[in-house]
């Protein structure tokens, strides 16, 4: 396949990390990929993320152009949804890598370890891997 073919396809992908280039935004999508449903409301997602609803509205918006997260109006709440559940699979693939990463630093080791579980083994197998032995 021609490179220039394969040019617009790597542009989508670099959009959609750029997107995810941001702690809070990053906070905001681990929240929801916690929840069984994937979802949570703006309620919730500013307690977490501690945000000025202004700033979470911004990052909200990115994830939403980016097709990352969907949203739903029910009167005056609004809820967010993960476009995909693939995208709690890219979650837990980050986790794992930053848990393998952080092997060798434990104190931001143990900080990881106390983040809000997300589902898949992948990380946990990293966490596990990476836990001191027990006597």
């Amino acid at each position: 396949m021609p490179a220039d073919a394969t040019a617009p396809l790597y542009r989508i992908k670099a959009e959609l990390f750029r997107c995810l280039a941001h702690p809070t935004r990053i906070q905001v999508l681990e929240v929801l990929a916690a929840d069984a449903d994937h979802t949570a409301p703006v309620s919730h997602l500013l307690e977490v993320t501690g945000c000025e609803p202004s700033q979470l509205s911004q990052h909200l918006a990115v994830l939403r152009r980016a097709g990352v997260v969907t949203s739903t109006r029910s009167g005056n709440a609004v809820e967010y949804r993960l476009a995909e559940p693939l995208v709690a699979e890219l979650l837990v693939v980050a986790r794992a890598f930053l848990l393998s990463s952080l092997a060798g630093a434990s104190d931001r080791l143990e900080a990881a370890r106390r983040l809000p579980a997300l589902p898949g083994a992948s990380a946990r197998a990293v966490l596990d891997a990476t836990a001191p032995a027990r006597a």
